[in-house]
């Protein structure tokens, strides 16, 4: 279900006034590395993903579509800079909420509560698999296991965001395509 719709359900309908629908352009930057994160993103069409600067070079370290949500939750929660950037790669329709409307919500819905407590429990458990991945996988591995848990990365997320997100170059990622 897409989070337009989840929205309109019972109980995120009572809430729906706290949403902004807007609709953004590819490369539109959502939240800068660096600046304190204020709203949080819930993605009816498209695709957003984070990355960080390491000395110049871009570093996707996720990608998010249809009914998936995005902050910088470490930001959003501490009132910190955020450790990264997140950015639209296709023309986008996002909900966002300020935080603090988020917080209102979670004061009046414990179950909502409960729902953002096991998103974060399920992004906890995505990056210790990535880490562990760039520990003990080769690029082929990771390359096959994007391909089998997401294909939908594959077919819409430019080759160098890919290779940037599995830890390879470009014409790395094009030698591991040219072997399948």
């Amino acid at each position: 279900m897409n989070k337009k719709k989840e929205i309109k359900t019972n109980k995120w309908h009572k809430l729906s006034h706290f949403f902004k629908q807007i609709e953004i352009p590819a490369k539109t930057t959502l939240l800068e590395e660096g600046k304190v994160s204020k709203n949080m993103f819930f993605i009816e069409k498209g695709c957003l993903r984070t990355w960080v600067n390491n000395k110049g070079k871009d570093i996707t370290t996720q990608f998010f579509f249809e009914g998936n949500s995005v902050s910088s939750i470490e930001s959003f929660r501490t009132n910190q800079p955020s450790l990264y950037s997140i950015e639209s790669i296709e023309e986008c329709i996002i909900h966002t909420i300020s935080q603090k409307d988020f917080y209102i919500i979670l004061d009046k819905s414990p179950s909502i509560k409960k729902e953002m407590e096991e998103h974060l429990f399920r992004r906890l458990a995505h990056y210790q698999q990535l880490l562990l991945s760039h520990l003990i996988e080769t690029p082929q591995e990771r390359y096959e296991n994007l391909l089998k848990k997401k294909p939908e990365i594959i077919k819409r997320v430019p080759q160098h965001y890919i290779a940037s997100y599995l830890g390879i170059t470009s014409v790395s990622l094009s030698r591991i395509r040219n072997r399948r």
